[in-house]
């Protein structure tokens, strides 16, 4: 039976970036396989009782800096707390991940970790076409051809079907694994996702 995860995610989290290669390690190991899922958050918050980062209270953001400078030293990760550009808009980033994967299934997850790393380990603002243009070219991919492709309509239809398909089935934070009829929420679940695909 096929081990199938599906993972959605906003290319904007530092959460999903600390957790994407381990997933994706994971995926490996248990023979599994993975649907990619970059989805508009800023649609999911106000239906699932979520705040952006601008509306949140000092305890919670205070917190969250704790949490990210706690998991990016647990995991030797490069990461900055407070990178030079962010809040960003990733929809650019989230529709060319989508063009990737309606052709180049294998070098998505690859592409998106690169758009991730790019926010929290490089200054690097993925809001700019520019910027993404240079991603992309980095990974061996055509630039222009990959955004021409991001930006037709189809792929801004399946970007919107899979937030709605996100908001449908619970899901309520960044990244978030869907295993049967499992929900994982947080890079630091991804133990317990490890334990659900050794059961199956």
């Amino acid at each position: 039976m096929l081990k199938l995860v599906d993972y959605y995610f906003s290319p904007s989290s530092p959460f999903a970036y600390m957790g994407h290669q381990r997933f994706l390690d994971l995926i490996l190991a248990s023979e599994g396989a993975l649907n990619l899922k970059p989805v508009d958050f800023g649609r999911i918050f106000p239906v699932s009782g979520g705040l952006p980062l601008a509306k949140r209270p000092p305890q919670r953001l205070a917190y969250r800096l704790q949490e990210l400078h706690r998991w990016r030293d647990h995991l030797g990760i490069e990461l900055n707390p407070e990178p030079k550009f962010f809040p960003v808009d990733s929809t650019l980033a989230a529709l060319v991940i989508l063009a990737a994967a309606n052709d180049r299934s294998s070098v998505a997850p690859g592409l998106a970790f690169d758009l991730m790393r790019a926010v929290w380990a490089e200054e690097r603002n993925i809001a700019d076409p520019e910027t993404v243009k240079a991603v992309i070219r980095a990974k061996g991919l055509p630039p222009d051809e990959l955004l021409e492709r991001a930006a037709a309509p189809e792929i801004r239809a399946t970007y919107d079907a899979l937030t709605q398909e996100a908001i449908d089935c619970g899901v309520f934070g960044s990244p978030t694994y869907v295993f049967g009829e499992q929900m994982f929420w947080g890079q630091d679940r991804l133990d317990f996702l490890q334990r659900a695909l050794e059961v199956k």
